[in-house]
């Protein structure tokens, strides 16, 4: 699944422990591991997948795909962000 959606989360949820490390940021999960919910049900947490689209890479912030503390321009994908936004939402009308 895309980073940052929650795929840890609800397995720590399922399992009603800390089972998976979570964070607000892409890369808290960076192996495959497999965590034992009942006698029948393996689960699995992965790290996020963002396959190349072919979209500018302005896009690949706005998927998760990168930590902000990591972007060289942020200002691209806040941009873009604005240009998918209603102006009177912006302006809070």
């Amino acid at each position: 699944g895309y980073p940052n959606v929650g795929k840890s989360s609800l397995i720590n949820s399922l399992k009603r422990s800390r089972a998976c490390g979570v964070g607000a940021t892409p890369g808290v999960t960076r192996c495959l591991q497999a965590v034992q919910l009942d006698g029948h049900i393996r689960l699995l947490d992965c790290p996020g997948v963002v396959l190349d689209s072919g979209d500018p890479p302005a896009a690949a912030p706005l998927r998760g795909a990168l930590a902000p503390q990591r972007l060289r321009d942020p200002l691209s994908p806040a941009c873009a962000i604005l240009r998918r936004c209603p102006p009177q939402q912006v302006r809070g009308d």
